[in-house]
């Protein structure tokens, strides 16, 4: 199934986790990928691994810096001669208790997770085609359904999701799809790195964990494809949960 054939995509945070999982089902579907990441080592590892009809193209950088997004973007446009879509995954978790919560954690969660993903959207918005363009993204689960000690994570990904569905509707008139997709508890090294406070009260969790268990990047991958595909050509200003039921 080559639904990418031909296909160019610029896509952040893909050296690991769902973007790396992502970077390798489309280039398997024939997508030529303009991958970025500020991690220079699993950027390498990854463009490696990436085997199929399509090709990778890794590129370092720090979407939180306005100018290295702006020499980005228009490295991809040049090396892919365009961008048709945009699928934004480059993100960062921390738990924050609200009682130990600082101005720095609000200021890094909000300047990756919503700066980044805005500067992204606005480079590569004037490049994508009327009619075909599409943007993809990963907001979270924890957008809307409470998390315990990650309130300021939460919200920097509450502001992804409300960026995406507004977006979507101010570039309606051009044709192009915009598609929050929010998983909820992945298995990736961004999950497993992050570690709940010691000695708080965690039996929350088990209410809002699926019983499903842990999704995997690839599933979450499968979902972000559908949605950049003419698969999900009717699809947009609307979030896709990937969270297992854990939000039913």
């Amino acid at each position: 199934m080559n639904r990418f054939d031909g296909v160019s995509v610029l896509l952040t945070g893909a050296a690991s986790g769902i973007g790396r999982a992502t970077v390798h089902r489309l280039v398997a579907e024939g997508a030529a990928v303009f991958a970025v990441d500020r991690a220079a080592d699993g950027l390498a590892a990854m463009a490696e691994s990436a085997t199929g009809a399509g090709r990778c193209v890794p590129h370092v950088a720090d979407i939180s810096d306005e100018a290295m997004v702006i020499e980005a973007v228009q490295a991809a446009v040049t090396e892919l001669a365009g961008i048709e879509v945009v699928i934004n995954v480059a993100g960062i978790h921390r738990t924050t208790p609200i009682d130990t919560l600082t101005v720095e954690d609000l200021n890094r969660l909000f300047s990756v997770n919503l700066v980044g993903t805005a500067l992204v959207c606005r480079e590569a918005s004037a490049h994508l085609p009327d009619r075909t363009g599409v943007i993809v993204n990963v907001a979270s689960a924890a957008a809307t359904q409470g998390n315990p000690y990650m309130t300021a994570y939460a919200a920097s990904k509450g502001a992804v999701l409300a960026f995406s569905l507004s977006l979507a509707a101010e570039v309606a008139g051009r044709g192009i799809r915009v598609v929050p997709v929010s998983p909820g508890t992945v298995d990736t090294p961004l999950t497993s790195s992050s570690v709940l406070p010691a000695g708080r009260d965690v039996s929350y969790f088990a209410r809002i964990r699926s019983l499903l268990g842990s999704a995997t990047p690839e599933q979450v991958a499968s979902t972000i494809a559908f949605a950049a595909s003419a698969d999900g050509g009717y699809v947009t200003g609307a979030e896709i949960r990937v969270d297992g039921g854990s939000g039913a």
